[in-house]
């Protein structure tokens, strides 16, 4: 299948409006993991890549390159349809009209591009700031306008609904959908409440962010089913789960001196090579061996 292709499968789904569960990946592995669990779709995190790769938070510490980076192996690594976490498009409108074709050539197959101040902090921090209702709109509209296929999703999100309310979150995500976006992500509502009027207020398919421990409280997969929600997005379940197990696994190893494939948490080195596919790699070392 080719990334056209999966730029149409990916908005099939969000289109049918079934909060469609997208966890994400911080790097290729995880999404390995994400496709052989059997998700319909994966994310490539910023605030994942930001913490994995540099070991920093989600404060605008990564840029273009990283994203083009992580999404080429990430894409090499799976078949299923890819969104990116792009942030504020790293730079003017006219970046980020150089972004979305970056990756898009990259093998994305949808965006997330976001109306925070540079450099942007995650969604769930305090202390945001956006930019204007119209440099927010042509951000977007660039995004658009760069796209070469017409199915590659552009996801608006708006981060104002901490900074200046829900009213005027819900206005800016009305005029993203009217400047062409795909899909728009009102981030951080603090309550099931304003999920439910988020959702029933505007045309197109909405994000939901679950973020442990942060604004937005849990909703069941059920009830994002009931209002219709496009895609209920986990970003760093993984990450935060991989952060448990190291550190259970490496405090064991510190404790009692050795770890076993006994030790519970620990996958099995068969798993493991399952994981990166070494018998494929195998295969391939027999069918080019050299015959003495």
């Amino acid at each position: 299948m080719d990334n056209n292709d999966l730029n149409l499968q990916l908005k099939t789904k969000l289109q049918e409006r079934r909060a469609l569960l997208v966890p994400g990946a911080a790097n290729a592995l995880a999404a390995r993991v994400i496709e052989d669990l059997g998700f319909e779709a994966a994310y490539i995190t910023g605030a994942g890549v930001a913490n994995t790769f540099y070991a920093l938070p989600d404060l605008g510490f990564i840029g273009l390159t990283d994203i083009v980076q992580h999404t080429i192996a990430v894409r090499q690594a799976i078949k299923l349809p890819l969104i990116v976490d792009v942030d504020t498009g790293f730079g003017s409108p006219v970046n980020t009209f150089h972004t979305i074709q970056a990756l898009e050539r990259a093998g994305a197959n949808g965006v997330q591009i976001e109306d925070q101040v540079a450099p942007k902090k995650c969604g769930h921090f305090s202390g945001k700031e956006v930019v204007s209702r119209q440099e927010a709109v042509e951000r977007v509209r660039a995004a658009v306008e760069a796209k070469t296929d017409p199915h590659f999703q552009i996801v608006a999100r708006t981060d104002s609904r901490s900074v200046l309310g829900l009213d005027e979150a819900l206005e800016r995500a009305r005029l993203f959908e009217k400047a062409g976006a795909d899909v728009v992500f009102v981030e951080a509502p603090e309550s099931k409440d304003e999920v439910r009027r988020v959702m029933a207020n505007l045309e197109t398919p909405q994000v939901l962010n679950l973020v442990i421990g942060g604004k937005t409280p849990t909703l069941s997969l059920e009830e994002a089913k009931a209002v219709r929600c496009g895609m209920v997005l986990y970003a760093n379940v993984a990450l935060q789960a991989a952060i448990t197990g190291m550190t259970t696994a490496l405090r064991y190893l510190k404790t009692n001196g050795h770890v076993d494939e006994k030790t519970p948490g620990v996958a099995s080195f068969e798993d493991r090579q399952r994981l990166v596919r070494k018998s494929f790699y195998d295969g391939l070392d027999n069918r080019y061996a050299i015959q003495s």
